[in-house]
């Protein structure tokens, strides 16, 4: 299923949730037009891309790809991208601490000219009318890793973090108005996905300096209303990682 979470007729952002079946993780993937450009986030792998295609092409000639962006390395973000760059005009934006391992996902030659790298500062990207902004979020959960902001929307791509693991594909659909409403399904998530709670509270003090209307993570359902400063307020106390980590995790077996 699709779902638009922002439309005012020239500005769209799409949500695709339930290309991925089977043992694989749910995963989200995204789609921002404006002004007959579009960037697409996360694409995820081989599970994605024949049905994540044919969505696309529902709002576009998905040839005109502008970007197809990895917010970091892992298979369930890029792993599909040898076929955007064979399928589409794409430039292919990663962070560049991972420049050189995207490679690993293609074929020799592919990426040639074709790459713009993230610097560890962040920066932003041109996308139609809009700067879409690549916000650092480094070691939530990945060495190298971003976010996104659509200052149009006022929405969030937050990746992993505020991920929640729905059991349930049809709440995917249903923003959680309150942080209680998917805590369950995210705080053992958080605890060893995010790398400590000193991260996780420089994050939270920069993204709010934002307006933000809605976070969307690329796993489970996103965040509306008082879910929002609910999910900030959580993670800046929130114990996790290597503070948790004593001589009990590492023992010989």
């Amino acid at each position: 299923m699709s779902i638009e979470l922002y439309n005012d007729g020239e500005h769209i952002c799409v949500a695709f949730r339930d290309l991925v079946s089977g043992d694989a993780v749910q995963a989200n993937q995204f789609l921002i037009f404006d002004d007959n450009h579009a960037a697409l986030i996360d694409p995820g792998g081989e599970l994605t891309y024949t049905d994540l295609y044919l969505g696309i092409a529902k709002y576009m000639n998905v040839k005109n790809l502008d970007y197809v962006i990895a917010s970091h390395q892992d298979p369930d973000i890029v792993a599909s991208i040898h076929k955007w760059l064979v399928g589409t005009n794409c430039k292919v934006v990663v962070p560049e601490l991972w420049e050189r391992f995207i490679p690993h996902f293609t074929r020799p030659g592919k990426l040639q000219g074709r790459v713009i790298a993230m610097p560890d500062q962040g920066t932003n990207l041109q996308l139609g009318n809009i700067n879409l902004k690549a916000l650092p979020a480094h070691f939530l959960h990945a060495e190298g890793n971003f976010q996104f902001y659509d200052p149009k929307s006022k929405i969030l791509f937050s990746g992993d973090m505020g991920a929640n693991l729905c059991d349930d594909i049809g709440l995917l659909d249903q923003p959680a108005k309150r942080l209680g409403d998917i805590l369950p399904t995210m705080e053992a998530f958080h605890k060893r996905y995010m790398n400590s709670n000193k991260i996780c509270r420089l994050w939270a003090n920069m993204v709010s300096q934002l307006d933000i209307q809605m976070i969307v993570p690329q796993h489970g359902r996103c965040m509306v209303g008082k879910a929002i400063p609910e999910f900030l307020a959580w993670i800046k106390e929130l114990q996790c990682g290597i503070d948790l980590m004593t001589e009990n995790n590492y023992r010989l077996p």
